[in-house]
């Protein structure tokens, strides 16, 4: 599989890339666990069908020491014993915003205030953030068929 066209070596996908990252650093620098960041990243990335931010986000996680029975159960969440109750709220919260078109009522507020629960406003505000940015980069991947598969941890800085 071959990407539609070079994106990542484009100018202006340069360009637009640049400022996704910056939003992407904004909301990784606000407090919220790496490790909920990560697993955020992962669900958004499986529903959206991104192998590419999928991939990537795995192995950055298994680099960072998450284990595989949490990686592999990342999609069964619900069914899974092995995350915690805010863990569990911020992958119920990029369900449903990853999910809007899906779900007529767009994010409930069961889902929110479970959310609010286990964060502080700056926390929420880095997981919505953090849930639009790799958003955008799924839908960007998803468009130009980038393929999967030859991420290496950490390739990206």
């Amino acid at each position: 599989m071959e990407s539609r066209l070079d994106y990542f070596g484009s100018a202006l996908g340069g360009k637009v890339l640049k400022h996704i990252n910056s939003a992407g650093k904004a909301a990784s620098d606000a407090g919220l666990p790496a490790t909920t960041q990560e697993l955020v990243k992962i669900r958004a990335s499986q529903i959206n069908g991104c192998g590419f931010c999928t991939d990537m986000h795995t192995k950055d996680a298994a680099a960072a020491g998450e284990t595989s029975v949490r990686l592999n159960l990342v999609a069964a969440w619900r069914e899974a014993t092995v995350f915690t109750e805010a863990e569990r709220a911020a992958l119920e919260l990029a369900e449903q915003g990853t999910r809007l078109a899906d779900a007529s009522g767009g994010v409930t507020d069961d889902a929110w205030a479970n959310a609010a629960k286990h964060y502080d406003e700056e926390q929420l505000v880095a997981l919505i953030s953090l849930i639009a940015v790799i958003n955008a980069y799924n839908r960007i991947n998803v468009i130009n068929q980038q393929p999967a598969g030859g991420y290496q941890p950490g390739q990206f800085g």
